[in-house]
């Protein structure tokens, strides 16, 4: 059956038994659909089911206008545009030329539109349709102007004749057209104390005050931010009345396992592993690269009020894969299986993400602190596969008096000449078949070679480039 036919003026959108919602009663009436369906809630969220996400749930149905605070790349900007989904898929709104914004057409806000309404017949006045997704915006606060996103009187119908004190001589701003929808400003402290002004005014009496003309309207919506903690407490940076108006805190955090870590790189990293030059990542070259993240989360030598955001282990994981694959096409090799020496290679990705705590880094330049930090990752994991699959055996084939030399541009069958035996231990410890691939095996030898290096267990020479490991 074809569905019946959306109402097209303002007689059929009343005979249809629509009615009037404002945005946060629509959002709250489907979240509660949503809700009682059993519909996952916020798709690609990860890490957040018993923390963020409740305290989310409750501000919705509590009406409120919310703020995310913390660090970045915690998924804030996500969180925030994740709301748009509980909007209905679309509304009705007055379809008339000369009004600036999507007004109810059972409860307009502007004089043109009263006026228009008051002057025709309902079969008259045409009825459009607005979409979910084009009721939600976002600003950056730096550089957001008063005029941007409150409004400004228009300096061409002054010129006309209009006089500054009629709502005529308006031209709005952000929120005002987004009437019946989402606002949200990033990084909220960085916003000028004036705008922050304007802000209060639209939360605390849902009006527009432009040039001290207070024109009023009843503005109907739901407005966001987001911030960095050590810039929002910090005094003077959010005037008070603002933060006193905001209806709810909603307190953002790192991943708390590193499992959790690696499923957002994972999705977020949006990697095609197969094709002509198909990728094969072992799993613990995926912990490796989230460890080192997780390392510089703690590490006393980065700025951790700046944090350490999820793009960093996002961006290293691209970088890693796309090392791999470049050196099986040149070697002809497949499938292409990432290696330790692959994480030469993330210093592109990863320098100007860290930013330096000036006191604790004691003139240590941003890569000698990510060589601390990648060699700690990589004593971490493998101490953790030591300790759960007795990795004694491995050490052992390496034998006394063995150099093995690696790189990211060696082939895989180098390793393999070096090593004629494969214990069973391997395919158990790295959830792959070590034993029956060149390029899996070469990359395990790496992890062993590299993690038996971070627990002084070997030495390591470095020449041109290339690495030899040898037993001490």
């Amino acid at each position: 059956m074809s569905s019946p036919a959306k109402p097209t003026n303002l007689r059929q959108l009343r005979e249809s038994g629509w009615r009037s919602k404002s945005v946060k009663r629509e959002i709250h009436d489907n979240f509660l659909a949503a809700l009682a369906r059993g519909d996952e809630l916020f798709p690609g969220i990860v890490g957040y089911d018993s923390t963020v996400i409740p305290e989310i749930n409750l501000a919705l149905l509590a009406g409120h206008d919310l703020l995310f605070l913390g660090e970045k790349g915690q998924g804030k900007s996500r969180l925030m545009r994740s709301i748009v989904r509980f909007l209905d898929e679309e509304v009705p709104y007055l379809d008339i030329p000369g009004v600036p914004v999507h007004e109810d057409p059972f409860k307009p806000i502007t004089t043109p539109a009263k006026k228009f309404l008051a002057d025709h017949n309902e079969d008259h006045v045409a009825i459009a349709w607005w979409k979910r997704e084009d009721r939600y915006a976002e600003r950056l606060a730096p550089g957001t102007k008063f005029a941007d996103i409150i409004g400004e009187i228009d300096p061409a119908k002054l010129a006309g004749g209009m006089s500054m004190s009629a709502e005529e001589a308006l031209h709005f701003g952000l929120i005002p057209r987004l009437h019946r929808g989402i606002f949200a400003i990033n990084e909220l402290p960085e916003l000028d104390e004036l705008v922050q002004v304007g802000l209060f005014n639209i939360l605390e009496e849902r009006d527009v005050q432009i040039r001290g003309y207070p024109i009023r309207f009843d503005i109907d919506v739901l407005i966001l931010f987001s911030a960095n903690p050590a810039t929002y407490n910090r005094s003077g940076k959010v005037i008070p009345q603002l933060k006193d108006r905001i209806g709810s805190v909603i307190h953002t955090h790192y991943p708390l396992e590193r499992d959790h870590g690696i499923e957002i790189m994972d999705q977020e990293a949006g990697i095609d592993l197969g094709g002509d030059w198909p990728v094969v990542v072992p799993y613990f070259m995926k912990q490796l690269i989230e460890q080192i993240t997780v390392q510089a989360r703690k590490s006393k030598y980065i700025d951790q009020d700046s944090g350490v955001s999820a793009r960093f282990s996002i961006a290293n994981y691209r970088t890693m894969v796309a090392s791999a694959r470049q050196r099986a096409v040149l070697l002809g090799e497949k499938p292409a299986v990432p290696r330790i020496s692959d994480l030469g290679h993330i210093y592109s990705s990863s320098l100007g993400k860290l930013e330096l705590d000036l006191m604790g880094s004691h003139q240590m330049s941003e890569r000698q602190v990510l060589d601390a930090t990648i060699a700690e990752a990589i004593r971490v994991v493998f101490h953790e596969y030591v300790e759960e699959h007795g990795l004694a055996e491995i050490a052992e084939i390496f034998g006394k008096g063995v150099k093995i030399e690696v790189g990211d541009m060696l082939p895989s069958k180098h390793y393999a000449d070096r090593l004629k035996r494969v214990p069973a231990v391997w395919d158990k410890a790295f959830e792959v078949n070590a034993s029956g691939e060149l390029t899996i095996r070469a990359s395990c030898v790496e992890f062993v070679l590299a993690g038996l290096y971070a627990m002084e267990k070997i030495s390591r020479a470095q020449q041109h480039g290339r690495m030899v490991y040898e037993v001490g």
